[in-house]
């Protein structure tokens, strides 16, 4: 495993991306969904945990933390404002609003322009904040134009509400369309070494310099990982280190945001920051589960 004295423990480590050209941030983030409680539902069972991890990726050089109106729903936001404000300069806070929670483990669209609107105000509230850096739409809803949804958010940004616009859950054809209406500076979706679902989208989104925020970094198939086992062994790091520097090798505009409610999970997080892949070992997890080209038509 990587240790403190064998590898610098900051953010920083994984270098910077400037999304939308004007908030520059350390590659390395942070993840507020898991400071909620089961089925991130209500508060978490330690909640003195949850504050103190919050404050300690701040010191270790994170200033992206990614979060939602539905954790909670609220309490990721309000667990955010409680630990950091006053919010130290250059923190960027990215927040979604598109879902609603009618209980613990449960999800239900709501991309209405009138509910989006709400959400955001409840946002602002809760982080304490007279706008915020990136609002996400959580994801499309079948039950609402999506046009009509990024529209809305659009008008927020002209209001001041909002400085950048992005989109979560998405195909390469949404981010197509929102960018004829408003620009978009960061697309978050599922995305691993081991689930390259989104790849078309990672590389649109290198090739027009927008950020790409991959969620789940370990991947779900047991030969995935089988396979960062062995690598992790070979540099004597955790399958999630080698699985985070897989995503910083991947591309420059990926910025990965591992959660956690816990400083020592934190802290071995952080340290992929500065773990060194090499081309050999990224090569061989890049083909797991993912056939030549020549074999995807």
């Amino acid at each position: 495993m990587i240790t403190n004295e064998e590898q610098i423990l900051s953010a920083a480590a994984a270098g910077t991306f400037s999304i939308g050209g004007d908030l520059t941030v350390n590659r390395l983030g942070y993840g507020a969904m898991r400071i909620t409680g089961a089925g991130v539902w209500g508060p978490p069972a330690d909640r003195a945990a949850s504050v103190a991890t919050l404050r300690r990726a701040v010191e270790l050089g994170v200033n992206l933390i990614d979060t939602a109106d539905s954790y909670g729903p609220g309490t990721s936001e309000e667990f955010i404002a409680e630990a950091l404000y006053p919010y130290p300069a250059g923190l960027v806070i990215a927040t979604k609003g598109g879902w609603e929670r009618p209980g613990p483990g449960q999800w239900t669209h709501n991309a209405s322009p009138e509910h989006l609107t709400k959400a955001l105000e409840g946002s602002l509230k809760r982080l304490r904040l007279d706008h915020i850096d990136v609002y996400q739409l959580h994801a499309p809803d079948n039950a609402v134009s999506f046009e009509a949804s990024v529209e809305a958010l659009a008008r927020l940004r002209a209001q001041g509400k909002i400085r950048h616009v992005a989109l979560s859950n998405v195909t390469r054809e949404h981010v197509q369309r929102a960018r004829r209406i408003v620009p978009i500076v960061s697309v978050q979706n599922r995305y691993s070494f081991a689930d390259r679902e989104s790849d078309f989208i990672v590389d649109y989104c290198a090739q027009n310099d927008i950020a790409f925020l991959p969620w789940a970094p370990l991947g779900q198939a047991k030969e995935a990982h089988d396979a960062i086992k062995q690598v992790a062994n070979d540099l004597d790091a955790t399958p999630l280190q080698v699985a985070l520097a897989w995503l910083l090798k991947r591309s420059k505009v990926i910025l990965p945001i591992p959660g956690t409610s816990s400083v020592k999970h934190l802290e071995e997080n952080i340290a992929a920051a500065s773990l060194e892949l090499p081309q050999a070992a990224y090569d061989k997890l890049a083909a797991v589960n993912h056939p030549p080209a020549s074999l995807r038509g």
